[in-house]
């Protein structure tokens, strides 16, 4: 919390507190406090949690977009008068503050922090007399009386209050102005009759007619300017008169709003249970009785996706323009040894990795199931086969897609190997290698970005890759493969920290096509094709609703795998072929 430069500041364990003092104090001896720092603020499900810069002031708590935004006006503000300052139950930094169906969610940096507001907050309420008389003057300050401006682009209906006084004692200062000048008025007209009743032979007496002299041109001055001050103090009344009833007009619309947005609501509940209601605040949690409906949730995950979509192109355009590329893609090599027969996990690495080659290999229409297309964009092609598992979406996806001037080998590389993939993949927040079980074989858990409101997911997997010699044709394309596929280890369970865990089998499988150059000259990139079979099903783990989790995969897998592609196809334009 920080300090106002131009008035004295208390510090309490940290907190700012800073006092001013005006004319209205000074009488009752009541300072002003003032404290003011920045919280985060929950705005809604789409945005979730937000810094606010937030100010608690004669008795109201408002809140700006940021600090250097306090001279513009605030976003929002709350009365402490009959407010309700709630710590949370589970979340050590956060507190609710809360005025009949208007809920402010907030969370401070540190849980030290958040019991320093929530302690001003309190004592403020029960301390300061919110209510009666003599806190009214906190409000108040010194009237100007020489201002005839008032600044209309406040919505406050306190400061329009308070401007409606200033205007009303100015009236007052210019009727003295009035009775002085009549009054002085009078008393010169008195003195003229009785210059004139004590006259000789009817002539004035000329050293009475002269003993007051009085500046007509002056008064009347004096007169004209105070009248216009009037009549200009009359239509700034008028006009505070007529934003007043703009305000409570719109404040009532808004009322009326939201009484029919609620008499909706409950109009819903009966009909449909507590799954139609709207109103989704921080705490709402995943499951199948979420209060969501599907396009809010669709349009939360949107959201989010789209952010971590510009992160990585904005890393990616840096690091073209500040990196250079180390040369080669890993290996170096044409082979990769074997896995390590003698392992344990090793026969069921080697049982899954054939039966994802042959079902690979196989074409849509040769597949068991009705495979639908739902995208096509040039060369590639993607598949689903709709399939719920204990209301659970796990759609067997299968692509294809053919890319110019790499080989099998480097898609494989670049997929497999855990140095790349965090460059080329959106959604991993981090990536770590468990054990390797050998060259081509290494054990991953994988942690996912949370894309709110769905849970954050975790993957514990096995990676492998191969390559696979066609035996029926030994002059055909050269083959590659990656297949990972979930496992369970009793040392690391689902499902018992935050992160609800996800179980994949997917399926890269790569195809070689080379363009003989002519005149036996070298085999360059622009000779080089590869054919690149994608196989994937995915069980969440955790419940989303079905026609989300559909929508989410047919704008994301295509998008997923031209940015992967596109990626390899980067790195390795200017470094040597590797078959």
């Amino acid at each position: 919390m920080e300090k106002v430069p131009e008035h004295p500041a208390v510090e309490d364990q940290g907190v700012n507190v800073n006092v001013s003092e005006d004319e209205d104090d000074s009488e009752t001896g009541v300072d002003s406090h003032e404290w003011q720092g920045e919280l985060s603020k929950w705005t809604n499900y789409i945005h979730g949690w937000q810094s606010r810069y937030v100010v608690l002031k004669g008795g109201t708590l408002s809140y700006y977009k940021s600090k250097k935004d306090t001279s513009i006006g605030f976003r929002g503000s709350i009365s402490l008068f009959k407010a309700t300052i709630k710590p949370h139950e589970f979340d050590e930094s956060r507190f609710d503050v809360s005025v009949n169906d208007s809920v402010w969610y907030l969370r401070a940096a540190s849980p030290e922090e958040k019991a320093r507001w929530v302690d001003i907050l309190e004592t403020y309420k029960a301390e300061s007399g919110y209510g009666s008389e003599n806190s009214l003057k906190r409000h108040g300050s010194a009237v100007s009386l020489a201002s005839n401006t008032l600044s209309t682009a406040s919505t406050s209906s306190f400061k329009k209050a308070r401007g409606l006084k200033e205007k009303l004692l100015e009236l007052g200062t210019f009727r003295d102005i009035l009775c002085g000048q009549i009054d002085t008025l009078q008393s010169y007209f008195d003195e003229c009759a009785h210059n004139t009743s004590t006259t000789d032979g009817g002539n004035p007496n000329p050293t009475a007619s002269h003993s007051k002299a009085i500046d007509f041109k002056g008064e009347a001055m004096t007169f004209k300017a105070t009248t216009t001050g009037v009549l200009t103090t009359l239509e700034h009344c008028l006009e505070m008169v007529r934003q007043s009833e703009d305000v409570w007009r719109k404040r009532l619309e808004r009322e009326l709003e939201r009484r029919r947005r609620l008499e909706e609501n409950i109009r819903l509940l009966r009909c449909h249970g507590p799954r139609s209601s709207v109103h989704a605040g921080p705490d709402c949690e995943e499951g199948p009785h979420s209060t969501m409906n599907e396009d809010e949730f669709y349009d939360a995950m949107e959201t989010g996706l789209d952010k971590m979509e510009e992160e990585v192109e904005y890393r990616h355009r840096l690091k073209k323009q500040h990196s250079v590329l180390a040369a080669g893609t890993g290996t170096g090599n044409n082979s990769i040894s074997s896995a390590h027969h003698g392992h344990h996990m090793w026969p069921e690495i080697e049982r899954v990795t054939m039966e994802q080659i042959h079902y690979a290999r196989l074409s849509v229409e040769d597949s068991v199931g009705v495979w639908q297309l739902f995208a096509e964009e040039g060369e590639m092609k993607m598949y689903r086969r709709e399939e719920e598992v204990n209301g659970m979406v796990i759609d067997p996806l299968k692509a294809c897609h053919v890319v110019k001037g790499v080989t099998g080998h480097e898609v494989c590389e670049y997929f497999f190997n855990p140095q790349y993939r965090l460059e080329w993949e959106a959604t991993v927040e981090t990536t770590t290698v468990l054990e390797k079980i050998a060259d081509d074989t290494l054990l991953f858990l994988q942690v996912h970005k949370r894309i709110w409101p769905a849970s954050q997911r975790d993957a514990l997997f096995w990676s492998h890759m191969r390559h696979v010699p066609d035996d029926k044709d030994q002059d055909g394309p050269d083959i590659w493969v990656v297949c990972n596929n979930s496992v369970d280890i009793p040392d690391l369970p689902a499902n018992t920290g935050k992160c609800v865990r996800l179980y994949l089998t997917v399926c890269l499988m790569c195809q070689t096509f080379v363009d003989p150059p002519k005149d036996g000259a070298k085999v360059t990139r622009n000779d080089l094709t590869c054919k690149i079979t994608y196989c994937s099903v995915v069980n969440p783990g955790g419940w989303a609703p079905p026609a989300v989790l559909r929508a989410v995969y047919k704008r994301e897998y295509p998008k997923f795998l031209k940015r992967f592609t596109n990626y390899v196809i980067d790195q390795c334009q200017d470094k040597p072929i590797l078959f």
